[in-house]
């Protein structure tokens, strides 16, 4: 069965008009070839469609049957068109996003929700990632875009810078640090076990906080990559923590916060980060509606 979308859309305009003559003209074509369109058709389908004849031209049991499976087909492959150039536009289609954990205090959400305001038709994937692996993600063509920290290599990365914010102290509640009213110091933290930012899989945070602060090996009681993992130990009583601040909109029980003094009133930041040759038309509207997003309002 091999029958084309415009022998279907002159079978359905002659149904419509049930007139070869009026069916041709609504097509901007002569009546001649028309008829061997339907010709073709009813050859492809191995049934006659219509009956004609000098005066009258009607449908069969069988053309009434197909007319609705043609009107099917056509309005299937309209769909597929007009899908396939909202994909090429970046109006449709699927953007993965990775983020760090930190980043959904608040910011995600805000992000995702003017994406489904302004980008509708555009589906967001999102998996929770250090920035490390989100630059191994952008990298590989697994993610297209990532909430991250810096530094990133410039060549091969776009970014943006999203948000800035102070980074804090988190303390057990009673703690004589939260009695303070001023920003901690290092001398402040002398002797306090920390509950310290891992190494490798939290670099951005490690070398911040080691550079704000020195802090002692023996007084690193935990390693972890992630900031709630850090708050539930901080509530246990294992020790501080230093955390973004907006870590302190998470309402966790017994965890106080206080400013760390740091020669940058703002350091801790997160960028917009993708890969600057992505073939995903989609990122390139998302970058467009998300330029206008102020997180901090």
């Amino acid at each position: 069965m091999n029958f084309t979308l415009e022998q279907l859309r002159g079978f359905v305009a002659v149904a419509d008009e049930l007139h070869f003559g009026r069916a041709a003209a609504r097509l901007k074509m002569t009546q001649p070839p028309l008829s061997r369109q339907i010709q073709k058709l009813e050859r492809a389908v191995g049934a006659q469609l219509l009956e004609r004849d000098n005066r009258r031209v009607a449908l069969t049991a069988a053309g009434q049957v197909f007319l609705a499976e043609a009107r099917r087909l056509l309005a299937l492959a309209e769909a597929a068109l007009e899908q396939a150039r909202r994909v090429s536009a970046g109006s449709s289609g699927v953007v993965r996003i990775g983020f760090t954990a930190a980043s959904t205090y608040g910011i995600l959400g805000r992000l995702l929700n003017e994406l489904a305001r302004e980008l509708p038709d555009v589906s967001v994937d999102l998996a929770e990632m250090v920035t490390r692996e989100q630059v191994a993600g952008l990298a590989n063509e697994e993610i297209d875009l990532g909430l991250a920290r810096p530094p990133f290599d410039r060549e091969t990365f776009g970014s943006r810078l999203l948000h800035r914010e102070s980074l804090l102290v988190a303390a057990p509640a009673g703690h004589p640090l939260l009695a303070l009213d001023r920003d901690v110091i290092a001398a402040d933290l002398a002797g306090e076990p920390v509950v310290m930012h891992s190494p490798t899989r939290a670099r951005y945070f490690y070398d911040l906080v080691a550079g704000a602060v020195p802090i002692a090996h023996q007084n690193t009681v935990h390693t972890v990559s992630q900031v709630l993992t850090m708050l539930w130990l901080v509530a246990a009583g294992r020790g501080i923590a230093f955390v973004p601040a907006s870590a302190a909109r998470l309402p966790i029980e017994g965890v106080g916060f206080v400013r760390l003094a740091t020669p940058v009133p703002e350091p801790v930041e997160l960028h917009l980060l993708w890969a600057r040759e992505s073939p995903n038309p989609a990122l390139w509207r998302v970058l467009q509606v998300l330029e206008g997003v102020d997180v901090d309002d």
